[in-house]
């Protein structure tokens, strides 16, 4: 195995030091990692929801916001449609529960069984039948133009909230929430589909508030070198829409000419800190017959934030954390802004802390759906952790307990190896009501023993696998052979169409090669899942195939479709045509390590937890801390199974400066007594993280490599 560690520039780690605060350890690791500009470090150093980007920077926020509320004033009929998987899951339970408290009353659907992902036109039918006028699509809908289009003929309006990747043309839904849509306006577009749901919900809730539609003006004005400086920004839904600064000569200028006068007077409530103090200002600047009406927030905003409690803009800004991933730097009208922001969210807890209590599905969701932890993903994951670990969620409670993961501090590897998969085997299985049903039940007593129907679920999903793998693998590596090594196709007539992605994902890690497996529904449709490396875009290869398609959708790495079975002969012919002009893969390279520091003796303490949890949420684009040590001493090694070889697991002992660190290195057996012994010194790559049994905490180390100092 390579050990691989990139070059840091020390410009860089002063200026994250210096910039940020942050210690110099951390600053070359961001560095290290390329994660230097203002908006990468605030997710990393920020926990508070008032750096989330706005719901309002999407273009139809305000109709999706506007059509809900009109649903609540009609005591319309709402169904909400959602896909399968475990951010379909989710984001239909989150979005249930907030129509639910609106009073509106909402049904759901999902696919069960062999029904095929997204909406169909039988289930517009179904819900015109039931006199529903309002459909929402929760992390679907994005490619169901025909669905939509029936919808509407019928007289139901649709909103779409999906996070997959449009067609050529969108659907003519009433609005839609995408922010994979090429000019939506939102500047993230890497959301789960239960992250869009949380936005429209937070949309939602601030709706309720005084500030919804409503234009203000926020001012400040201070003294320049003999010139009184202007800044003055108008703002709609917490959004600044305009902007203006002016230095103005008191005395020098046309009072008619002013850009900033002008601006002020647009008939718009003006906001300030300090009315006297800004009215001073603005009589210095344009006279003192001036006659403009400030609103002085000061009192409001100190009953909510009591940093503001005496101190002026100016004071305000040399504390402000928020001015330092700031583009206009120590601007007190900025300060002003976030202030602002902050305040309206504090004045209104379904805003702010009431609303944290919505991200723990949106964590779920986000992690295993497999995206990227960077942005603001990794603020809605921190925040939903806690809540989490909090267990403020009373239905979780449940299979959070038979899964062992009470009293412990949860992190992204329990959501992506002891909740996601049993909330998905649900799915897999056909039956995603159960998953559903544990999140929206009525009673703990429900959610317990819908818990216990998930684990029997994923138990039978996991022997489904094992034998649908014991079936497939002699084909897939015929199929490997076949196609140069550049793709895996697999056909199973009996294989769960439910287990589809798993098992493309497992012939994905065998082969490194793009994987597809085709299942058999009904005997009159195909149901597929694509998995691919980073390197192959598997849903713009399976787009080349479209026309033959009852849909598709997806990611680059993770997308699927479904077809009449009288399609498939035509459909293997076309993919291995492709196959025969493809490129050939990438060359197999020598594994690599990919190592963020090496630490001191000084340094390897157990306060280094501090750092490796500063790092986290982990996910993808955002792997584990990989550290170092060089000099490290094996002083003690034993074996964990007594099955020998490669399979055997090593638990050592090492010493490092004035620690020692129980570490283990797993399927090492063979390596011990050729590559280290007892008594050996070692560099050790390895992660740090936190052992929890039987009730007690304890610091361990997992190896990644270890290499014998010559």
């Amino acid at each position: 195995m390579v050990w691989k560690k990139s070059p840091v520039s020390s410009q860089d780690v002063r200026r994250l030091h210096e910039q940020f605060g942050l210690d110099v350890l951390s600053a070359s690791i961001l560095a290290r990692r390329g994660l230097t500009s203002r908006d990468q470090v605030k997710f990393f150093m920020e926990s508070e929801l008032t750096y989330l980007h706005n719901p309002f920077l999407f273009d139809d926020m305000e109709e999706v916001v506007d059509r809900i509320n009109q649903a609540v004033s009609e005591g319309e009929k709402v169904r909400v449609f959602g896909d399968r998987d475990v951010d379909g899951i989710t984001s239909t339970a989150l979005l249930v529960q907030e129509l639910q408290s609106m009073g509106i009353e909402v049904s759901y659907k999902l696919p069960e069984g062999d029904e095929p992902y997204g909406l169909s036109i039988e289930g517009v039918k179904a819900a015109h039948s039931e006199d529903v006028t309002l459909i929402i699509t929760v992390d679907c809908g994005i490619s169901n133009f025909d669905e939509i289009a029936q919808a509407h003929s019928l007289g139901i309006d649709t909103i779409v909230l999906d996070h997959h990747i449009s067609g050529e043309s969108l659907p003519p839904a009433l609005a839609i929430i995408d922010p994979k849509v090429p000019g939506c306006g939102y500047p993230f577009n890497h959301l789960a589909g239960c992250g869009v749901v949380a936005k429209v919900i937070w949309a939602l809730r601030f709706s309720k508030s005084d500030f919804y539609r409503e234009e203000c003006i926020l001012l400040h004005a201070q003294p320049g070198h003999d010139t009184v400086i202007i800044q003055a920004m108008r703002l709609e839904n917490l959004l600044v829409v305009d902007r203006v600064i002016e230095e103005i000569n008191p005395g020098l200028i046309d009072v008619s000419k002013s850009k900033a006068l002008e601006f002020l007077s647009a008939g718009l409530p003006i906001l300030v800190l300090d009315a006297a103090a800004e009215l001073a200002q603005l009589r210095q600047a344009f006279g003192k017959k001036i006659d403009i009406h400030l609103v002085d927030m000061r009192s409001e905003m100190e009953a909510v934030l009591p940093v503001v409690k005496g101190k002026g803009l100016f004071a305000l800004s040399n504390i402000s954390r928020a001015v330092r991933y700031s583009e206009h730097g120590k601007d007190e009208l900025q300060v002003l802004f976030t202030l602002f922001v902050a305040y309206c969210m504090k004045r209104y807890p379904s805003l702010d802390a009431e609303y944290e209590n919505v991200l723990d599905l949106v964590a779920i969701g986000t992690v295993a759906d497999l995206m990227p932890m960077e942005d603001e993903n990794r603020l809605l994951v921190k925040r939903g952790l806690k809540v989490l670990t909090q267990g403020k969620r009373q239905n979780l409670l449940p299979l959070f307990s038979m899964q062992n993961l009470m009293s412990k501090q949860l992190s992204t590897s329990d959501i992506s190896w002891q909740i996601s998969p049993v909330i998905n085997a649900s799915g897999r299985m056909g039956k995603p009501s159960v998953a559903l049903e544990m999140l929206l039940a009525d009673t703990i007593e429900q959610a317990e023993v819908l818990a216990g129907e998930l684990i029997k679920l994923n138990k039978e999903r996991q022997k489904l696998g094992e034998e649908a793998w014991e079936r497939m693998l002699k084909q897939a590596t015929e199929s490997f052979e076949q196609t140069g090594s550049k793709l895996v196709v697999v056909e199973d007539e009996t294989v769960s169409r439910g287990i589809t992605g798993v098992m493309a994902s497992r012939l994905l890690r065998q082969f490194n090669a793009p994987a597809l497996v085709l299942a058999t529904v009904d005997g009159s449709r195909v149901s597929a899942s694509m998995r691919s490396p980073d390197h192959f875009n598997s849903r713009e290869f399976l787009s080349r195939f479209s026309d033959l398609f009852l849909d598709f959708g997806g990611h680059a790495c993770a997308s699927g479709f479904s077809m009449d079975i009288a399609n498939l002969g035509q459909f293997k012919k076309r993919v291995m045509d492709e196959i025969d002009s493809m490129d050939c893969m990438p060359e197999e390279i020598e594994d690599e390590l990919v190592v963020d520091v090496t630490l001191p003796e000084s340094y390897m303490t157990p306060n280094i937890i501090k750092i490796v949890e500063f790092f986290e949420p982990y996910g993808e684009k955002n792997p584990p801390l990989v550290l170092m040590m060089e000099g490290a001493i094996i002083e003690d090694i034993q074996f964990l199974n007594n099955k020998g070889g490669s399979t055997q697991h090593v638990k050592l002992t090492l010493s490092f400066g004035d620690y020692k660190w129980p570490a283990l290195f797993w399927k090492a057996g063979d390596r011990v007594g050729k590559d280290f012994v007892k008594g050996s010194i070692v560099n050790v790559a390895f992660r740090l993280g936190r052992n929890y049994f039987r009730n007690q905490e304890s610091l361990q180390l997992t190896v990644m490599d270890l290499k014998q100092v010559e």
